[in-house]
C-alpha cells in the first residue's frame, strides 16, 4: 500500500490539476518527512546519493538526486553502447521495415514517435531499446555513446502514465506525450534517444546544450517518472548484449559493435 501511494505521487496521475496539486506538494518542504518512508520503501541505497538524507529539502529534492561520483563505472570501450540511465529495459528488438515495434503488447509507430516519416526511415532495420524508471531509480539521464548532436526537438502536448497501466489505458502514451528528442552522429551511425515525460506536468530537464556528446556525461534529469526509448541506426557489426527485462545501470553495457580488423 506505501509504496502504491508514493508510486502515485512520483508518477502523478493522468489529470492535470491532479497533476499540478501533488507535484507542488512532492516539491515543497511539507513533503519532507516522506523522505525516509520513501527511501525505505523503494530500498533505495542511501550511500551512493551526492548528500546524506537529511540534506534534501522535499521529496522532489531526493527524487531527482544526484549520486556521488563514482557511484556508476562507465563502460568506456569505444566499441559499447552503455545505458543512459538506471532502470529497465521493458522492451528491445530491430526496427522492422514498417517502422513499428511493439512496446507492452501495444504497437508504436516510430513516425508517431519521431513526428516526421524521414526521420523514422533512416532508424529502418536498425534496434531500439526502451529504458523504464521506476520511482527507486536515479532519474537523470546520460549519454549513450560518444558522438555531436544533430538535432534537439520536442514533441507533443498531452502526457498520459508510462508505468504499466498507462501504457495499458492511455492512448498511445510514447506517440503522444510529451518528449524530447536527441539525435545524434557517431562513428557507427546515428541514433536519436526520446526522453518521454510522464504526465501532465512535462517534467524533463536539459542541462547541456553543447553539440559534444561524450559517452557517459549527463545531460538532463526528469523531474517526475520517465521512460527513454533509444533508437539506432542499422549496422551490421552491432549486436545486443542484455536480454529484454533486464534491470540496468547507468554506464552498463547494453549493446556492441564488432571491432575492424587491424590491418
Amino acid at each position: 500500500m506505501k509504496k502504491a501511494v508514493f508510486k502515485y505521487f512520483v508518477e502523478l496521475t493522468g489529470h492535470p490539476v491532479s497533476s499540478s496539486l501533488l507535484k507542488s506538494i512532492t516539491s515543497s518542504r511539507l513533503s519532507r518527512k516522506l523522505i525516509k518512508p520513501f527511501a525505505s520503501t523503494y530500498r533505495i541505497n542511501e550511500e551512493e546519493a551526492e548528500f546524506p538524507i537529511d540534506h534534501y529539502r522535499s521529496l522532489q529534492a531526493y527524487f531527482t538526486r544526484n549520486l556521488k561520483k563514482g557511484s556508476r563505472t562507465i563502460d568506456s570501450q569505444p566499441n559499447t553502447l552503455i545505458s543512459p540511465v538506471d532502470g529497465y529495459v521493458s522492451a528491445s528488438g530491430t526496427i522492422e521495415a514498417g517502422q513499428t515495434f511493439y512496446i507492452k503488447d501495444h504497437l508504436y509507430s516510430i513516425k508517431q514517435i519521431l513526428g516526421d516519416e524521414k526521420r523514422a526511415n533512416q532508424y529502418e532495420g536498425g534496434f531500439f531499446y526502451v529504458f523504464y524508471l521506476s520511482p527507486s531509480h536515479y532519474h537523470h539521464f546520460h549519454y549513450p555513446y560518444d558522438g555531436t548532436s544533430l538535432a534537439r526537438y520536442a514533441l507533443g502536448t498531452t502526457s498520459f502514465p508510462v508505468n504499466n497501466l498507462g501504457l495499458r489505458l492511455g492512448n498511445q502514451p510514447f506517440a503522444t506525450n510529451y518528449r524530447l528528442i536527441s539525435e545524434i552522429s557517431t562513428m557507427n551511425g546515428r541514433m536519436a534517444m526520446i526522453k518521454v515525460g510522464a504526465l501532465n506536468v512535462n517534467s524533463i530537464h536539459i542541462l547541456d546544450s553543447s553539440t559534444e556528446c561524450r559517452k557517459g556525461e549527463q545531460f538532463g534529469y526528469f523531474s517526475f517518472g520517465s521512460t527513454v526509448i533509444l533508437l539506432l541506426e542499422k549496422n551490421l557489426s552491432f549486436k545486443p548484449t542484455i536480454p529484454t527485462n533486464t534491470e540496468v545501470k547507468l554506464g552498463q553495457s547494453v549493446g556492441e559493435w564488432k571491432l575492424a580488423p587491424r590491418s
